[in-house]
């Protein structure tokens, strides 16, 4: 017997991790770690997936990291992942990266990150989720964007043909 699961919204699944950057997580330069906000990102994203599909979930691909600003050490760090889309069974998660100023509380845009995850069921076989409604504007934008994304990795990976990749074609005719 099969049922209609009920889509979701991104913002269901948002996740927000705050933490400091200390001395053991810096390198020679006082900076965090690329490794170490990676494992932080991972993490929330996790939890993201976790909480839009309610099932076990395993990362599948780091599918894009930008480190566009040093983390200095001292810094305060929030990790915001969220489900931008969801496929059959997996799931793109979009990280943002911020740097809070602990005298003014400005926050600033360090990273990005897309991360796919799929779940599971107990056996560790992939399992279906529901769908996202997205409802903001940055929320529709990295909706469509992520079709684009996968139809690109299947490309790449030889799983689809150029000529069925609709919506990469879209963007080039």
């Amino acid at each position: 017997m099969t049922y209609k699961m009920t889509p979701k919204h991104p913002s269901e699944s948002l996740t927000i991790l705050t933490d400091l950057v200390l001395p053991s997580e810096t390198n020679p330069l006082n900076n965090l770690f690329g490794g170490e906000l990676l494992a932080r990102m991972d993490r929330a994203a996790s939890i993201a997936a976790g909480r839009h599909s309610r099932r076990i979930t395993v990362t599948a691909s780091v599918n894009h990291v930008a480190f566009n600003r040093a983390i200095p050490l001292g810094s305060v760090v929030n990790v915001e992942a969220k489900v931008s889309r969801a496929f059959k069974s997996s799931m793109e998660i979009f990280i943002d990266v911020w740097v809070e100023d602990r005298q003014s509380g400005n926050r600033t845009k360090a990273n990005e990150a897309i991360y796919t995850f799929v779940a599971v069921d107990d056996t560790g076989r992939p399992v279906e989720v529901p769908q996202i409604i997205p409802e903001t504007e940055l929320e529709k934008q990295r909706f469509d964007a992520a079709l684009r994304r996968k139809q690109l990795s299947l490309v790449l990976a030889g799983k689809m043909t150029p000529h069925e990749a609709t919506e990469l074609k879209a963007i080039f005719l």
